[in-house]
């Protein structure tokens, strides 16, 4: 029997009209987008759908993406109840993780991260906080150029770990900008901006690590259905006061995806990417020889399942 990973993607990955074809196909996956806008008194048929401003605004876009990525779950579970090795998310993309093996319920996963958004935005509010993808650097020279601009007094740091030569760092956008020569003269073959008003896991996030505490203290269960791989330490991780500690550090510490992957890659022969894009699958070419199947659309689910009925 071959062991599978499941994966779930962050903040990024959204586009509009994702999930539609769930919902046009299931009436499960209508019945969870009313559901959402119920409990989260949005029109999430709108802010999926239809052109808006609001797809993009953090405290909407982390919904939209746990809700997409739980439809296409949940999809897939209803046709094939496989336990995974371990479950995954990059960075938001976690919370739909530990939906998946049971260690909250999709619903409460959903208030959840709208309520993690809301906190990040606060945080970031009225400091221009941003975030800088950097391709074509090693991890040691992005993280000595941020450190050199720290001792400088500058507020930038290494923010996700996505794979070889992939890098985002986080800070004031004013300080990344700064260092934009530095990074040129590593050899960075790109270096941009990215359209965020917020800096994910770095310590401008501080102030919203307690409150988002308090907020999983009261819908985490106290058994998992798996384990779930740690963005903060690229380790599993299967209890209540183990996800509590982890969870509120993952605001303020970078995400270790490439590490998760590579450290991990040797439990497992797939993975299994559940949600809109197929962006983990465009990182894993990077870091594993196994395959990522992608669960995105309902075409895809239907090619997932034709895929993994050929090996039976």
């Amino acid at each position: 029997m071959k062991k599978t990973a499941f994966l779930f993607p962050g903040q990024g990955s959204q586009a509009t009209g994702m999930g539609k074809s769930f919902v046009e196909h299931s009436t499960m996956a209508a019945q969870m987008l009313e559901a959402a806008s119920d409990a989260l008194k949005i029109d999430m048929a709108h802010l999926l759908f239809e052109p808006n401003d609001m797809l993009e605004q953090t405290r909407y876009t982390q919904p939209a993406i746990l809700l997409v990525s739980m439809m296409a779950y949940r999809l897939f579970h209803e046709q094939i109840s496989d336990t995974p090795a371990f479950a995954l998310g990059h960075s938001l993309g976690e919370f739909s993780a530990l939906a998946s093996v049971d260690a909250m319920d999709w619903l409460e996963a959903v208030k959840l991260v709208h309520l993690r958004g809301d906190l990040m935005q606060k945080a970031c509010e009225g400091i221009d906080a941003g975030m800088m993808v950097v391709l074509g650097v090693t991890d040691e020279d992005v993280e000595a150029i941020c450190q050199d601009a720290r001792e400088k007094g500058k507020k930038v740091w290494p923010a996700n770990y996505n794979a070889d030569g992939q890098i985002v760092i986080a800070g004031m956008k004013s300080d990344l900008q700064s260092i934009e020569e530095a990074l040129k003269a590593a050899k960075a073959r790109r270096v941009m901006l990215l359209n965020m008003s917020v800096a994910s896991h770095c310590p401008l996030l501080e102030s919203a690590v307690q409150p988002l505490t308090e907020a999983l203290e009261e819908v985490l269960n106290d058994s998992f259905a798996a384990p779930v791989v740690s963005n903060v330490t690229a380790k599993a991780y299967n209890t209540k006061t183990e996800a509590l500690d982890l969870l509120g550090r993952q605001l303020v510490s970078p995400v270790l995806y490439k590490q998760s992957i590579q450290g991990n890659d040797d439990l497992v022969d797939r993975y299994i990417e559940f949600g809109h894009g197929g962006v983990l699958k465009g990182l894993n070419r990077r870091s594993t020889k196994k395959p990522t199947l992608v669960v995105s659309d309902y075409d895809s689910l239907n090619a997932t399942l034709e895929a993994l009925a050929g090996e039976a």
